[in-house]
């Protein structure tokens, strides 16, 4: 089992708007980056865990923790015109972008913000606090995951 965080804007696509979503599932559609589509295509696996994150948030922070419940396949976005994320060179006979599953498990509340995720120690080479660090879609360690399912735990129960 491996770990990630999954960036979203929340005005784009909310943790809310996934819980929503029947069976609280949806196809994580639209990354364009490769490093990040070499990650769905090769890496993320069913069961995988998901940090929810709001990037251009006031302020930005992990939301909700969500799990795959699919692997990467290709990202059907890509091959209609009329999608926001079409691509005309992407083929389904030859796809470019994958995108994998989540299913939502639950909200973190309150959310663990940016600045406070820099306060802890434990967390300092987490790859969401490095300067310069932009990808959408990123590895969690086992350290890093547990530190931040036990914050997690503490604020639902305040």
């Amino acid at each position: 089992m491996a770990y990630w965080l999954f960036k979203s804007e929340p005005d784009c696509f909310s943790y809310a708007d996934l819980a929503a979503n029947p069976d609280r599932t949806t196809g994580w559609d639209g990354v364009r980056n490769y490093q990040a589509r070499n990650m769905i295509r090769d890496e993320i696996k069913v069961g995988d865990g998901v940090l929810y994150y709001h990037s251009n948030a006031a302020p930005p922070a992990i939301v909700g923790i969500a799990e795959v419940v699919r692997e990467g396949h290709p990202d059907p976005t890509a091959f209609h015109p009329d999608a926001d994320h079409f691509d005309p060179k992407s083929r389904e006979d030859d796809p470019t972008w994958y995108q994998v599953s989540i299913r939502a498990v639950r909200a973190i509340e309150p959310h663990l913000t940016l600045p406070s995720l820099r306060a802890i120690p434990g967390l300092a080479s987490m790859e969401l606090l490095r300067k310069g660090s932009r990808l959408s879609i990123q590895p969690v360690s086992t350290v890093e995951w547990e530190t931040i399912m036990s914050l997690a735990q503490f604020c639902n129960r305040s």
